[in-house]
């Protein structure tokens, strides 16, 4: 089957930024140790919509040695998270025109879902932004998969085997896999390329013209 859409991770994949908390670390001189806790712990609650994000982490900021608002932390944890990969909006521009559909499927909390539509612009650039906050649940659980599957069969007629992802975490893929979701590791840009270069030149413009 023809390949009508495909899935991509955010983080490590169309943007890549260093990981936030390395930055934070080496900016404000705090240990992976005194971060880790929260992202292992409270965090996962804001991934899957369960808890707030400006609540949980409050209490963490002091410990942090950030000195400003909880606000200002989020504003500078996105600030510093946005770095998006432009070769990669090039291809995904190139697939949607040529009828391909593109959908971020990402672990995400509710504020970054935010500003990675507004700021980043993926409400322009994709056409959906899948996020862990809203769907409730976060790859690689089952049902984050079949969410979205279900959202392509029911609304656009799209089904598994048309469906390409690609993600940095080898459990997301292999799970997509037993999905029989085409998905595959990322590695590189150029990689990616190899693969998506073959839909494109597959492809007329404007999806299905003659």
């Amino acid at each position: 089957m023809a390949i009508k859409c495909i899935l991509f991770d955010a983080d490590g994949v169309v943007i890549n930024s260093e990981r936030f908390s390395l930055q934070y670390q080496k900016k404000h001189n705090v240990t992976n140790d005194e971060m880790i806790p929260f992202f292992k712990g409270d965090f996962q609650k804001c991934i899957v919509g369960k808890a707030d994000l400006i609540e949980l982490v409050k209490p963490w900021l002091p410990k942090w040695k950030w000195g400003g608002t909880v606000e200002e932390f989020l504003q500078f944890w996105f600030n510093v998270s946005h770095n998006v990969d432009e070769q990669m909006v090039e291809i995904i521009k190139k697939l949607r025109k040529k009828g391909v559909k593109c959908y971020i499927a990402t672990n995400q909390e509710k504020y970054r879902t935010q500003y990675m539509r507004e700021n980043m612009r993926f409400e322009d650039l994709f056409d959906h932004v899948f996020s862990s906050a809203e769907i409730g649940y976060k790859k690689p659980d089952r049902e984050f998969y079949e969410f979205i599957l279900n959202k392509m069969k029911n609304k656009h007629k799209i089904y598994h085997p048309e469906i390409m992802f690609f993600d940095d975490s080898q459990k997301n893929v292999d799970e997509a896999k037993k999905l029989d979701i085409e998905a595959h590791f990322y590695k590189s840009f150029e990689e990616f390329e190899s693969i998506v270069k073959p839909i494109l030149e597959d492809l007329t413009d404007d999806a299905g013209a003659p």
